[in-house]
């Protein structure tokens, strides 16, 4: 029987790589997808193509709404999203597209799904290498989450299994991972990193997830798909 897992995927470059890769590891994949009432309302439309294009066994999209608390520029209209920030500048502090503590919500909520799909595995495509200086992206918060869902969950307390969570992209460079995702057929066309899109999905081109996203495909040697796409048109 397949290991049973539940991916974070959110439609872009990295949790689509990440739900590749499980694919690959041959794991039945239930995917996860959270509406909570961001300004990219693009990448709900990116992640259901990337959940089909795997097959998933299951994908919800389960809305939280985190615009109630405010404190990101990815939630509340009247905060900036920073723009054109040099490259060498990016993760020296932390950013105002930091949501709070949203990947300790998202991972507690995967934590049930998991726990009710009875899987054994929650895969998270986060990264401390190019990154935007996020705090819930350090393998430290990772290995403290799992020691939390060892101690928190009935698979960790009476049945002896401890749920692992899983992050292949964690110590990998951007371009490292878009070469590992065309390597197992990702389609980053279908993907959306923006923090603020136009309407029709075409990335900005200026936050700090497009110039990372940029650096990435450069480092590759290869162009952007998804600018490309919007190119021809």
């Amino acid at each position: 029987m397949k290991t049973r897992a539940v991916i974070l995927l959110s439609g872009g470059l990295d949790s689509s790589t990440v739900c590749a890769c499980a694919a690959a590891e041959e794991r039945e994949i239930h995917a996860l997808t959270f509406d909570y009432n961001q300004r990219n309302r693009v990448e709900l439309n990116s992640a259901r193509a990337v959940a089909r294009r795997w097959n998933v066994q299951e994908h919800l999209i389960f809305p939280v709404d985190l615009s109630l608390f405010g404190g990101s520029s990815l939630v509340d209209p009247n905060m900036e999203v920073r723009k054109d920030v040099p490259l060498e500048k990016i993760g020296e502090k932390i950013p105002t597209s930091y949501v709070p503590a949203r990947n300790t919500v998202f991972l507690s909520l995967a934590l049930a799904f998991a726990e009710t799909r009875k899987a054994s595995e929650i895969w998270i495509g986060v990264n401390h290498v190019d990154y935007s200086g996020y705090p819930d992206c350090r393998p430290e918060f990772i290995q403290a989450f799992e020691n939390l869902a060892a101690l928190a969950t009935r698979m960790g307390t009476e049945e002896g299994s401890p749920l692992k969570i899983r992050t292949p992209l964690l110590n990998l460079k951007k371009g490292e991972i878009i070469l590992l995702g065309l390597r197992m057929g990702v389609d980053y066309s279908q993907t959306c990193t923006c923090y603020s899109p136009f309407d029709n999905g075409q990335p900005c081109g200026h936050c700090e997830s497009c110039l990372l996203r940029q650096a990435g495909f450069e480092e590759a040697g290869i162009s952007d798909p998804l600018l490309e796409r919007f190119i021809q048109q």
